[in-house]
């Protein structure tokens, strides 16, 4: 099937009960048994739920995995695959991570375990990071990256980890499985914020993740349990609604991001315009290989810097002030002050996230609608 008959039917087959064309919501936390041990298929919801079920089920599917499970929330999702590695373990992540990923491996830090930060869109920097000693046990990647928009060659990268046994794990939030499909390249767990792309409306909070290899999946799911960040039943409800329209929305994201992009790439009033669409993106080469479009997410820096993105904000109509992302309406966020708030400053700046640069999740409104907003913001 193509893509967009998968999104709505794989996975997403009639209840057989009922032939309830939506999978049924089952808001319960217990379950009758037939005998002490001896269950239908469900003891308790923390354990496991059908809604629940159905969604893991789809998600693997999608990312073309051996199984999923999914999470409260994206970072209950990270927690989880971070419980896996204890004190003496040792992670290689990206440099430029999502804020709450860039918390908890601070807190994985403090716990004794050694986590280096190098930039991944170099192969040469993931080789000689792996190549040292004690052993890399992870691998953390994000790409695009959050919110410099990076590219990381997945399968260049998942290669050389495999080199040294070290374990791969890829944020693919901002592409979605629509765009990219990380395990297809080598990786051994696809991390996930169903809040983003796959919810699609802004209206729920989840995460997940997907592995490539049934064994690990067995692992994670007693971690689920234990750790018990699992989501309700109705958001998980949701996610699947989202992803019956993610194929038609995830096109009109990206369609729309690259005129904003094109926008912004040529205002007087921009430093730079990253977005791995333009010829003018370093990883732009890497991106159309392993990417199917470029995303809908565009970060520009205004040559004004703070004083100048406060003004920009607040002229705004059409773009709304807000963290979060991949819902159907459009956001702008100032990640120094908002998102990414919790990153030391000079650490921040040395990045190249600095006060003048905001972060565009850009939606599904009409795209004229969106640049007229942008010019007489910028104006």
């Amino acid at each position: 099937m193509e893509w967009d008959t998968r999104l709505i039917h794989d996975g997403q087959e009639p209840d057989p009960q009922t032939g309830a064309v939506n999978v049924p919501v089952y808001l319960t936390s217990t379950y009758a048994e037939l005998a002490p041990g001896k269950a239908r298929g469900f003891v308790y919801s923390r354990t496991g739920n059908p809604t629940r079920a159905a969604l893991e089920r789809v998600l693997s599917r999608l990312e073309g995995g051996a199984g999923a499970l999914a999470f409260g929330s994206g970072l209950a999702a990270t927690s989880a695959l971070l419980m896996a590695y204890p004190s003496g373990s040792r992670i290689v992540a990206g440099d430029d991570l999502y804020a709450g990923t860039w918390r908890l491996l601070q807190v994985a830090r403090s716990h004794g375990v050694r986590v280096d930060f190098i930039d991944t869109t170099d192969l040469a920097n993931v080789r000689r990071a792996l190549a040292e000693r004690p052993k890399a046990d992870l691998l953390y990647l994000e790409t695009p990256t959050n919110p410099l928009l990076k590219i990381t060659d997945l399968r260049g990268a998942t290669a050389v980890a495999r080199e040294h046994g070290t374990r791969v794990a890829v944020d693919n939030t901002f592409a979605s499985p629509v765009l990219q499909r990380p395990l297809a390249f080598g990786a051994d767990v696809v991390v996930h914020s169903t809040t983003k792309y796959l919810g699609g409306h802004s209206d729920l909070i989840g995460g997940a993740l997907v592995f490539r290899r049934r064994s690990l999946l067995e692992k994670y799911r007693w971690y689920q349990n234990t750790q018990g960040g699992v989501p309700g039943p109705l958001d998980c409800f949701l996610v699947l609604r989202g992803i019956r329209t993610m194929g038609l929305r995830v096109r009109a994201h990206c369609k729309n991001a690259a005129r904003v992009a094109d926008f912004l790439s040529h205002h007087r009033r921009v430093a730079r315009t990253l977005y791995p669409g333009l010829m003018s993106h370093p990883g732009h080469a890497v991106a159309r290989r392993q990417m199917d479009d470029y995303g809908g997410m565009v970060s520009a820096e205004l040559k004004g810097g703070l004083a100048e993105v406060r003004r920009v904000v607040r002229r705004l109509k059409v773009f709304t002030l807000a963290e979060s992302l991949g819902g159907v309406e459009s956001l702008v966020n100032v990640p120094a002050l908002m998102t990414h708030r919790s990153v030391p400053k000079a650490l921040r700046e040395q990045q190249g996230i600095r006060e003048g640069l905001l972060r565009f999740s850009v939606g599904v409104e009409d795209a004229r609608d969106l640049t007229d907003d942008l010019a007489r913001a910028l104006a």
